[in-house]
């Protein structure tokens, strides 16, 4: 009869190295060195094995080992099962500047999270590094983005309708640039049915918590961001967040104040509803602020069926944020 024992590991592809203990019900491993494993090795009778705890760019893993004595030959047998430990969540509009913050934060905590990115271009794919774990697909076209969206977690959606200056402007001559959505980039189709796609794709398979950010100001028909080349931008996000909060997935949808270019952790962060913040001083936030709010989402229930308003106060002013469960304990709005 087959022995075993089971081992934390990462997954591999083979078996090297000395140090190993033969224990009872098997061969107990005492160091770890790289590995690279065969579903089945042939080893010596008196052999012994190390193993690598390696890290994984897709999902922890842990082998069951057993062995067979035959013909002076114990056979090892390698069994491997996915490790829940760790969440993958994929970062819709991986290539834009927030985007990228956010990906790369996931990157960094590969010990919580496996990353994915999904970008629209291969150009953007490179941009970001060009990793096997960037999935390039259209938004607007359902069945691209299904691949990056089977087996994930959570799904973090930065996807957003760019406006275009059109060309000619003079600001020496005074007056305000005109803008213009490329055709078939317009915010009905990116910032709604974009966004839709990525819901309904999400909810097919499965996902547990789906994070959208947004921006202020869609409490406002008027607001200057609608007449941007008449795409009426807010209110296509709107939408989708409407469509989000009735989806019946665990939601998060972040409404971002203006955005700011600037190092990220070191101001205290604030949160409101309505855009009431709008008619405050503290009515922008950091790129990577609003990464980190994404990521934090996905820790706390505090987070989940929940829509909110985020700004920060100016560097200096306040204590930057550290306990985001206290700042989604303060969020009572659902949308």
């Amino acid at each position: 009869m087959g022995m075993a024992t089971r081992v934390p590991f990462a997954s591999a592809s083979s078996l090297t190295g000395s140090s190993c203990q033969r224990h009872k019900y098997g061969w107990l491993a005492r160091s770890w060195s790289p590995p690279v494993f065969s579903s089945s090795l042939k080893l010596p009778e008196s052999s012994t094995l190390s193993i690598s705890n390696l890290a994984s760019s897709s999902s922890t893993l842990l082998p069951s080992f057993s062995t067979k004595k035959r013909k002076g030959l114990r056979r090892l047998r390698v069994i491997v099962m996915a490790d829940s430990s760790r969440s993958t969540v994929l970062v819709a509009g991986a290539g834009g500047r927030t985007g990228q913050i956010v990906y790369r934060k996931l990157k960094e905590r590969s010990d919580e999270y496996v990353a994915r990115g999904l970008v629209r271009t291969e150009e953007s794919k490179q941009k970001i590094g060009g990793a096997d774990d960037v999935f390039v697909g259209d938004i607007r076209d359902s069945d691209s983005i299904v691949p990056a969206i089977q087996g994930i977690d959570a799904l973090i959606i930065l996807t957003s309708a760019v406006p275009q200056m059109k060309p000619g402007f003079d600001p020496t001559k005074g007056g305000r640039p005109e803008f213009y959505f490329e055709d078939g980039a317009y915010p009905e189709q990116v910032d709604w049915l974009g966004q839709k796609n990525q819901i309904d794709a999400a909810k097919a398979a499965g996902v547990k918590q789906i994070v959208l950010v947004g921006s202020m100001g869609g409490t406002d028909p008027n607001h200057p961001l609608n007449s941007l080349g008449n795409g009426n931008i807010l209110v296509w996000k709107r939408k989708a967040e409407q469509y989000l909060a009735d989806s019946g997935i665990p939601y998060t949808i972040i409404r971002a104040g203006g955005l700011q270019d600037k190092d990220g952790g070191l101001r205290e962060l604030i949160v409101g509803k309505d855009d009431e913040l709008l008619q405050t001083e503290t009515r922008t936030i950091a790129r990577p602020d609003v990464a980190e709010v994404c990521i934090q989402a996905l820790k706390f229930e505090e987070s989940q069926f929940k829509a909110f308003d985020l700004a920060s106060k100016p560097e200096g002013a306040g204590t930057p944020t550290k306990d985001f469960k206290a700042l989604f304990s303060q969020i009572t709005t659902r949308f």
